[in-house]
């Protein structure tokens, strides 16, 4: 219930063993009972929902606390602040993709009018040398 974006994304998360009942992973057509507490892994946290009632069909998200309970502890919510916070902070070099600054650097690098000019530039390091 509003916990997932789609039906379909439901059904992955249940089918990948994301979602479970008391450590039982769930099938997407498992019917639940009001009472229920319900474990939903959206990594990096763990969300925990007691079902309190049953809606009889479709509701708006206004009326989500009427049936659904958010037990999930303050703990996962600091976990998901800090995964936000260091996602790209600590990323190591050479590691996914490269950035825009990187990418225009190795274009540059690899237009020859960049080559000459280094390869130039480096001869005549080179002649300044010798004398």
């Amino acid at each position: 219930m509003r916990v997932f974006k789609t039906r379909t994304i439901a059904t992955d998360a249940c089918k990948k063993g994301r979602v479970t009942l008391g450590g039982v992973t769930l099938k997407p057509s498992r019917t639940v009972k009001p009472g229920d507490i319900i474990d939903v892994k959206k990594p990096p946290i763990t969300y925990t929902f007691r079902v309190l009632a049953i809606a009889p069909n479709r509701l708006g998200a206004r009326l989500v606390p009427e049936y659904l309970e958010n037990l999930t502890p303050q703990s996962q919510y600091e976990l998901l602040e800090m995964t936000k916070i260091s996602g790209f902070v600590d990323r190591q070099k050479g590691l996914g993709r490269p950035t825009k600054r990187d990418s225009r650097e190795m274009s540059r690098f690899k237009e020859e009018s960049y080559a000459d000019n280094f390869f130039l530039d480096w001869e005549d390091d080179d002649d300044e040398d010798d004398d």
